[in-house]
């Protein structure tokens, strides 16, 4: 079942797009396609398609269309979508403090905005659709971790009722990225200047994953799934206190406590999500409720095992773990060239 996307005459649309991952994948897409026929950045923020298009000019790169618009508005989808044959979802009310306190913004943007795209994405004739989701929808405690398991639930079911449209829809489930807009990284480069650090606890854990490692896992997604599958990347964890002797190991600190909605380790696998998941070399799959395809084949295919009863993915039961300076070294090389502790 696996094909090959024919990325020359490919017209690829970014919800979101203008975001970290969105930037980060468009110029992977350069680097590596620079043939391709179309990309169209879509997104609601004026001014950071002004920023984009000053990084990628359509001077040199002709190819790209920068189109102010919102996942709410289904008809500027619709015209976004003329001539596009992947689309990349990642378009997001994120921010937790935000959703708690705007809950049905945050249900209007991540729920009927995804269903928005499932729909306009079936009748536009797109081919491939893959969603990016985010560790809060496994088990949410949250508001934006209920939107994104159900976003999840919509791009999965939507393999259900495409009829005879010749589209797969799947989706990409990974944790913090190092250095992102909003993650914790940059944000205690900027304390550390201070020389006060809030940590809200200190057993706290984290999974780590680059933009490049989610670009890749995102272009895998495209080029292989089946339709129904949640992949989830095999990454290393960190504890936060690492983190803190990482970038700043003689600053002071202040435990603030843990926010609201804010879990003490991130989960990507629950123990109910591991009976019908699958274990590959470099991750997992969770496999869509309702079969669409034979499980048995798609094993075999990739060469996987299914994950052992009882199973979670979590990064405080991680078995790969990144050192201080390990830590250090991807500061380095993601957020800040000019960094040293």
């Amino acid at each position: 079942m696996t094909r090959t996307i024919d990325w020359k005459n490919s017209g690829i649309l970014i919800t979101g797009g203008t975001g970290s991952f969105g930037s980060k994948f468009v110029e992977t897409i350069l680097n590596n396609h620079p043939e391709v026929r179309r990309i169209v950045v879509y997104s609601r923020d004026e001014l950071k398609q002004f920023e984009m298009s000053q990084r990628f000019p359509t001077e040199r790169h002709p190819q790209i269309r920068y189109f102010v618009g919102d996942v709410r508005d289904r008809d500027r989808l619709y015209r976004a979508l003329e001539e596009i044959d992947i689309v990349v979802h990642t378009a997001a009310l994120k921010q937790v403090p935000a959703c708690e306190y705007n809950p049905f913004e945050a249900v209007k943007t991540n729920i009927l905005g995804a269903q928005n795209v499932i729909e306009a994405c079936i009748d536009k004739g797109v081919r491939r659709v893959v969603a990016l989701s985010s560790d809060k929808a496994a088990a949410p405690i949250n508001l934006y971790g209920a939107t994104k398991l159900c976003s999840d639930k919509l791009f999965v079911a939507a393999n259900n009722f495409k009829g005879k449209h010749d589209i797969r829809f799947s989706v990409v489930r990974y944790g913090n990225v190092m250095g992102s807009r909003g993650s914790v990284v940059p944000f205690f480069l900027e304390k550390q200047k201070n020389g006060l650090l809030p940590i809200t606890d200190e057993r706290m854990t984290r999974f780590n994953i680059t933009l490049k490692e989610g670009v890749e896992l995102v272009l895998y997604a495209l080029e292989n799934a089946w339709g129904g599958e949640i992949f989830v990347p095999k990454i290393p964890s960190y504890r936060i206190t690492d983190l803190v002797e990482a970038i700043a190991p003689g600053c002071r600190k202040e435990i603030v406590g843990i926010r609201p909605g804010e879990k003490l380790h991130e989960e990507m696998i629950t123990p109910m999500d591991a009976l019908h998941s699958v274990a590959f070399d470099n991750y997992f799959v969770i496999l869509p409720s309702v079969k669409l395809w034979d499980v048995n084949d798609f094993v075999k295919t990739f060469r996987g095992r299914m994950c052992e009863e009882g199973f979670s993915y979590t990064s405080s039961s991680n078995n790969v773990w990144l050192s201080v300076e390990q830590i250090r070294e991807l500061v380095r090389l993601h957020v800040d060239p000019t960094f040293s502790a």
